[in-house]
């Protein structure tokens, strides 16, 4: 029995609710909230010719809206308010809401309350996903009844009555999600730390301390898994509660996941086992190495090596990761849209031997882009560019062809569409090429999320 639960249900009944935001998260929130008699006010700044779809669902509910560009002006009154996790937590209208007794909470940190089950959680620049599916994948292959949430997956609070103790919980947590959390996962996982979402907060720092929280809250019975290549990450021992396990795949360590000439191996200080070799497993890249090495740090106490070796052997990839779309004379197309930052764009183009044609560009995230002009000039035979950070990702480029010299037969091509961009990749291309969309960048300049980003490229490059 989950008396958490029972109380939270018992709690919150005829309760004035907000919730900011109709999202994806919080239309099942609203209507589990609703199911649990909570008279709900639904908050978000579109209009309701926009919401229609959204809103239509709701039917029959008697749910309240506060809509449009002045939406939280009525935030007023409220026992608790559920904020959407690109929210900052210190808007004015919060802050007054929480001065006058509203509890400000978010769907997740709801979940980690009540949540009876053992959760592993994912955290980090890039190979968040990847490295959550591994994980999520290796549990249900060793047997285990497995929920795969957050930021993938499906939004669980309204699926909590189904949740067993003994069941397993794996998440993908953002820098938004945990930037307010007050606990932790029982089973921590940071894959990397690089500048990113740097629109939304106020400095690096500031995204730092906010993925931290994946960990501070633990107990000494709980798990850290960290980057051991990772300058930030690998400093993160030092106010770590629970057991600290290393990843690794360049530097020598003692004990954790690492590789061992070609083979990735885990060692627990003691015994070393060997787990499998690199060139076995399905996925292409360095960074997918590195997320089995996360993964099977996160897991090796929980499923057996054959588990996870049956599954890097026959697990081809999340859709959107350096996803091969179609060949069409001899030309190779991949979607790489969850690339969202340099840093993700720069593992993709090394996961390739040969040069390649890059498709790149979107919203501005207001990170720098300097670091990717020794990939672009070694890797990339033909540059096309779309949406807000062209200019950026050009002057990255053009800044190494003048320090180094190299490069300086790499055209570039701007464009002022998606489609556009593939029609001009295709058009440069000759049979053996490769031509990647991986944008370095947000899609929410054109696009709604990198989704669907990825799936008009797909469209696109399947209708040429």
């Amino acid at each position: 029995m989950n008396r958490k639960l029972i109380e939270f249900k018992e709690n919150i009944k005829g309760k004035k609710v907000a919730v900011l935001g109709i999202g994806i998260s919080h239309i099942p929130l609203i209507k589990y909230l609703y199911r649990l008699g909570v008279d709900i006010t639904a908050f978000d700044k579109s209009d309701e010719n926009k919401l229609k779809d959204v809103i239509d669902q709701f039917s029959g509910m008697n749910i309240k809206y506060s809509l449009g560009e002045d939406y939280l002006k009525n935030l007023k009154g409220f026992d608790i308010i559920f904020k959407t996790p690109g929210m900052r937590f210190d808007l004015p209208e919060l802050e007054e809401a929480r001065r006058n007794g509203s509890q400000v909470t978010s769907e997740m940190e709801v979940f980690f309350e009540l949540c009876p089950a053992q959760i592993f959680a994912v955290t980090g620049s890039d190979g968040k996903t990847t490295t959550t599916t591994l994980i999520y994948k290796m549990l249900v292959e060793q047997g285990y009844n497995c929920w795969l949430g957050g930021n993938i997956g499906t939004p669980l609070l309204d699926r909590i009555d189904e949740i067993k103790e003994t069941d397993k919980v794996v998440l993908e947590l953002s820098s938004f999600q945990l930037h307010t959390m007050k606990q932790s996962p029982q089973v921590a996982v940071v894959t990397n730390l690089a500048p990113n979402h740097l629109d939304v907060h106020k400095s690096m720092d500031e995204y730092v301390e906010a993925k931290k929280n994946i960990y501070l809250h633990q107990t000494g019975n709980d798990k850290l898994v960290i980057n051991f290549d990772n300058d930030i990450t690998r400093d993160f021992i030092n106010d770590a509660k629970g057991k600290v396990v290393y990843f690794s795949r360049i530097n020598k360590i003692d004990s954790g996941a690492k590789m061992k000439g070609n083979m990735l191996v885990y060692s627990d200080g003691k015994e070393e086992k060997e787990i499998i070799n690199a060139d076995d497993i399905v996925i292409p890249g360095v960074h997918n190495i590195e997320n089995y090495l996360a993964a099977i740090a996160a897991v090796i106490d929980y499923v057996e090596i054959d588990t996870i070796r049956k599954v890097a052997t026959t697990f081809k990839g999340v859709e959107h990761r350096i996803e091969l779309v179609r060949e069409l004379n001899g030309v190779k197309f991949y979607n790489d849209s969850i690339a969202s930052s340099p840093s993700r764009t720069i593992a993709g183009l090394n996961s390739f031997k040969q040069k390649v044609i890059l498709i790149a560009g979107g919203y501005d995230k207001k990170i720098p882009y300097d670091v990717m002009g020794e990939v672009l000039v070694n890797k990339v035979k033909c540059l096309v560019l779309i949406g807000q950070t062209a200019p950026k990702i050009e002057q990255a480029l053009l800044k190494e062809i003048e320090r180094t010299g190299k490069g300086k037969d790499i055209p570039i091509i701007h464009c002022d569409t998606l489609k556009e961009a593939v029609e001009k990749a295709y058009e440069s291309s000759k049979s053996g090429d490769i031509i990647i969309m991986s944008p370095a960048s947000a899609s929410f300049d054109m696009f709604k999320n990198f989704e669907e980003r990825g799936k008009q490229f797909k469209d696109i490059v399947n209708s040429l």
